[in-house]
């Protein structure tokens, strides 16, 4: 790990955007960060930032992601306090103590490589993924069968993925969408955007299953 908690590759892309902005005067374009990192889509740029952001190396404002004048944590992580253990055996005495916090980190130990995009439609409701859920997505490829978010021919889905020598399918978790199939010849046209690690609505936090992370 790098400075304070940064991966090798976040302290890295932090050093760069001082750099730039340090001779530049101004904030690179995502076009040139792309360029300089080998990065195939403006969403690994996305996705340092928000890493960046998130502990706390860059502050978030309406037009953008500025730099701390000192390039330490602005806040600490919050989180849901752990006041002891509870037997779920026979009856035990009470004992309070402060075990910690959990916090997205516990949740997702690859927190760095998450990213967040909201749902419109109900082709998933199988899985209990639901018109304006929030789902969760890693930049990684997708297992057979695995939930994830693909990229076809300018246009975004997100589904349930097989895949053999016959091509791709595409199957929606609702019997009222029609499974997508895409052809071994086009599969140049099709990117994987992330794999599904879970959800949020206003229920809570919903982790994949492990199914899903196979």
């Amino acid at each position: 790990m790098g400075r304070r908690g940064l991966t090798g590759k976040q302290d890295t892309f932090l050093s760069y955007l001082k750099s730039y902005i340090g001779d530049e005067g101004e904030w690179p374009t995502y076009r040139e960060i792309s360029d300089f990192f080998g990065f195939r889509s403006p969403n690994s740029v996305t996705q340092n930032l928000q890493a960046l952001h998130r502990k706390g190396f860059l502050i978030k404002t309406e037009d953008g992601f500025i730099l701390p004048e000192e390039n330490e944590p602005e806040s600490t992580s919050y989180g849901i306090p752990i006041h002891g253990i509870i037997s779920a055996g026979k009856l035990q005495e009470a004992v309070e103590e402060n075990l910690g916090t959990i916090t997205l980190e516990t949740l997702f130990p690859s927190l760095d490589r998450l990213f967040a995009i909201r749902v419109s439609g109900n082709s998933m409701i199988g899985v209990d993924i639901h018109d304006g859920d929030y789902v969760l997505l890693m930049d990684d490829d997708i297992p057979n069968g695995g939930i994830g978010a693909i990229l076809y021919n300018g246009e975004t889905t997100l589904k349930k993925v097989f895949y053999d020598e016959k091509g791709l399918r595409l199957e929606a978790a609702n019997d009222e969408y029609e499974d997508i199939y895409i052809l071994p010849d086009v599969f140049e046209e099709v990117r994987v955007l992330g794999k599904y690690m879970g959800h949020v609505n206003k229920n809570g936090i919903h982790k994949a299953s492990r199914r899903a992370f196979a």
